[in-house]
């Protein structure tokens, strides 16, 4: 006899809640790219920074940037590499 399901066959796995707890702070973005502010606490995975090429490891708050409009492009940057990149981009 198998064990018993506690879940009926093919019944999808309750996605993992959002983060509601970790607030999202808007940061400065220059004309036409949105940016938000990740605190440690809400930086549960690691990513690489096209700033500096290096890893941005859990736990440590950082920046995540994209165009408007192009959301599934969000890169995430260590908040120095993401200010000097800012200020090098060109302001309206």
């Amino acid at each position: 006899m198998s064990p018993r399901r506690n879940r009926p066959k093919g019944a999808r796995r309750e996605q993992e809640p959002e983060r509601a707890l970790v607030p999202e702070i808007v940061t400065a973005a220059p004309p036409g790219w949105e940016a938000r502010a990740i605190p440690a606490t809400g930086a549960a995975k690691r990513y690489r920074c096209p700033g500096c090429d290096q890893e941005i490891r859990p736990g440590v708050a950082h920046v995540v940037a994209w165009k408007r409009g192009e959301e599934g492009e969000r890169r995430h940057w260590h908040a120095p590499c993401w200010e000097r990149e800012r200020r090098r981009m060109p302001r309206a």
